[in-house]
């Protein structure tokens, strides 16, 4: 789909203001418009409880919310063509509507009102688990650009989606991709207490996976490692020098379920750069 804007949900918390830097600099990059949103809940008070009338109403912190954040977008990303809009409604609802039209859908770990708990509550996990776009999640931005993106692979069909995308990430920033794959854990080891089931699944030799993907992308400084920890930790510890980890939405051995179950979790939690989960990658014309 040709022109799908980068969105990023605003509530004014410090995430939030991370997440929208992000996506600024991410649609001036990749040539793509801005879409700046705030979700306004419906059973949200226009005046507050208590308040004078010299105080602002809840439409008036709303347009002033959303031109400061198209102001911070512009000082990040002056090449880019940004707009703003409030939508009304259920905030993790109104956020998989825009992942519809959405590139991609950006959002902070936590945040104010309906982004409260973004990673730990059931926004986050709602939204990475059933967006129709990949959603990047920003608990923090990298102090220095380290030149790298991690993805997890396993070799299954949403691992090839996370990987597509960090491909395009790796192209935009220049950067090199390193690929961690996850050797299954033998079946009489113990079980990672709150990892989830064992993996079960053998995946075939990943360097002749990823032949037509080093084919696709020749300019793509790729480089595959094996891990053999659990793939929470090894993403955690690869993230420490990584612009962007991205996961897919459901995997294979190591890395089983990783956005809807345990594994995403983990690295949401852990991670110490912005983590994309891929669950849908619609094709452009």
């Amino acid at each position: 789909m040709m022109d799908a804007a980068i969105v990023v949900g605003v509530d004014g918390s410090p995430t939030a203001w991370s997440a929208l830097t992000w996506a600024a600099e991410d649609a001036e990059r990749r040539g793509l418009p801005l879409r700046i949103v705030h979700v306004r809940e419906p059973w949200l008070a226009e005046h507050p409880l208590g308040a004078s009338g010299e105080r602002e109403t809840l439409t008036q912190r709303c347009d002033r919310l959303l031109a400061g954040s198209a102001a911070r977008a512009r000082e990040c990303a002056p090449g880019s063509r940004i707009s703003t809009a409030i939508v009304t409604g259920a905030v993790i609802e109104r956020l998989k509507t825009e992942s519809e039209t959405a590139d991609t859908v950006v959002v902070g770990s936590r945040g104010f009102g309906g982004f409260a708990g973004l990673v730990l509550g059931s926004v986050g996990l709602g939204l990475a688990g059933y967006a129709q776009s990949p959603v990047v999640v920003v608990r923090r931005l990298p102090s220095d650009g380290a030149g790298e993106i991690v993805v997890g692979y396993d070799g299954s069909p949403c691992a090839d989606m996370a990987l597509e995308y960090a491909l395009a990430q790796a192209a935009a920033r220049r950067s090199r991709l390193r690929v961690l794959h996850g050797q299954r854990y033998p079946v009489v080891s113990p079980h990672p207490v709150g990892y989830g089931p064992l993996p079960i699944d053998e995946v075939p030799d990943i360097g002749q996976r990823l032949i037509a993907w080093r084919e696709k992308y020749p300019d793509i400084e790729l480089i595959a490692s094996m891990i053999r920890d659990h793939p929470v930790p090894a993403l955690a510890a690869a993230s420490r020098d990584a612009d962007l980890v991205v996961v897919g939405a459901r995997g294979l051995g190591g890395f089983t379920s990783a956005m809807l179950g345990s594994v995403s979790h983990g690295i949401l939690h852990r991670s110490h750069c912005p983590v994309a989960v891929v669950g849908a990658l619609r094709r452009r014309s």
